[in-house]
């Protein structure tokens, strides 16, 4: 399996498959010949399932910071602040309306839904995020998902903790008794806090790779500083009960700015990447095994409809309706608001939720989200490499059309 993730994305390159379809395939067949003898259910195993996604969403994070390209900005990211402010809410509200209406879920458990539902998931999203740090690979349509996924997944957050809030609370006390502690704390402080600590930490180590040599102390290392800095600025981030994942993301945007066109951004980008293949393929595999041994037994047809919408209704429409306005071509429009790629983000958004709420029997929801997700990379994973084919040779004919300069002028120049 090792080998498999080593080779497969060298192979699967210009093939409508992904390493993520392999994964579930391989673990559903281990499993269901009976070869390794214990049941993976993720709701057997609900603490150990949280852990292990939230150790590879937070090293996909890190990864997905380093390989932007290009700085923050309102005007150069708008794209993603679109998808951000007005997507991801509207994804989040009408993911839990059908929960209440269509699944009769509780509000609680709708809500769950929704904001488990709601990020694109910087994981399995890979295949249509942008390639390596200074490779060019960062089309418009690239560079807004992997930006989106590096944020969406911080905030989610708020809206689990406000699951977990109205499940403890109850469907008609919890406004008055916590809503204004979930505005004060869950919203405004962890979310200022995440985004602080992974620029004070960031700066730090952006000093530490790129400068503390300047000073006498030796910069020998390697792609594993990457990882540090993910555990450091994570546990930071944990102490002062802010959102960690906020904070890696930032932390490694925050090292790109330190020295943005030095080639060891490209060996922790490397690093991290082989590290976060690795426990994807783990976790893949193990729902594979999961849905071998029943995961979607309790899924019922209506479960199946609600899903599908929540997936290509919800979410595409939500997603291109942000974008109105946007200068974008209407293709990279439609294109954004197809890929909401759902995979393990969702997974830990979910098990988080229940490890620490009251939401009674969640066979449904884990059956829903289940599908959800199996469809997601089935689906996505089929259609993902040839639409980024076709937009990647798109975008090089209009570049060739407008007759851009064989020799571009040193980046120095063009900003001065």
């Amino acid at each position: 399996m090792v080998l498999l993730v080593s080779w497969a994305p060298k192979g699967l390159k210009q093939l409508p498959l992904s390493l993520a379809m392999i994964c579930v395939g391989l673990g559903f067949g281990v499993f269901a010949l009976d070869v390794i003898g214990f049941d993976p259910d993720p709701r057997t195993w609900d603490t150990i399932t949280e852990r292990l996604t939230e150790l590879v969403v937070i090293i996909s994070l890190m990864g997905a910071g380093l390989k932007l390209d290009r700085p923050v900005s309102l005007k150069g990211w708008g794209p993603t602040w679109r998808l951000l402010a007005v997507a991801m809410p509207l994804t989040i509200a009408a993911t839990a309306w059908l929960g209440v209406i269509g699944l009769g879920f509780s509000l609680a458990m709708a809500l769950l839904l929704g904001a488990a539902m709601a990020p694109t998931d910087p994981v399995l999203a890979s295949d249509v995020q942008t390639g390596p740090p200074r490779s060019g690979e960062d089309n418009e349509v690239r560079f807004n998902l992997t930006a989106e996924a590096g944020l969406n997944d911080a905030l989610a957050f708020p809206f689990v903790n406000l699951a977990i809030l109205v499940s403890m609370a109850g469907a008609t006390t919890w406004a008055g008794q916590g809503l204004g502690q979930w505005l004060a704390i869950d919203v405004a402080w962890k979310l200022v806090a995440g985004g602080v600590m992974g620029w004070l930490v960031g700066r730090a180590m952006g000093w530490l790779i790129f400068r503390a040599h300047e000073r006498g102390i030796s910069r020998h290392a390697d792609g594993l500083v990457a990882i540090g800095a993910t555990f450091i600025a994570y546990a930071a981030t944990e102490i002062v009960h802010g959102y960690g994942f906020l904070a890696v993301f930032v932390c490694a945007l925050t090292i790109r700015a330190s020295e943005r066109d030095d080639d060891f951004h490209e060996e922790m980008h490397d690093f991290a990447e082989q590290i976060e293949r690795l426990l994807m393929m783990l976790l893949l595999v193990l729902f594979g095994g999961a849905l071998a041994n029943g995961l979607l037994d309790a899924l019922t047809w209506t479960d199946v409809g609600v899903g599908l919408a929540i997936l290509f209704i919800v979410r595409p429409v939500a997603g291109y309706l942000s974008l109105i306005g946007s200068p974008l071509p209407r293709r990279d429009r439609v294109l954004l608001a197809y890929l909401g790629i759902r995979g393990l983000g969702s997974v830990y958004y979910l098990a988080y939720g229940i490890n620490h709420g009251d939401f009674g029997d969640s066979e449904r929801l884990w059956a829903i989200t289940g599908f959800i997700i199996l469809t997601s990379i089935v689906v996505h994973g089929i259609t993902s490499t040839p639409l980024m084919a076709l937009i990647d040779r798109l975008g090089r004919g209009s570049l060739q059309g407008e007759a851009a300069p064989a020799n571009p002028p040193p980046k120095d120049e063009q900003l001065g």
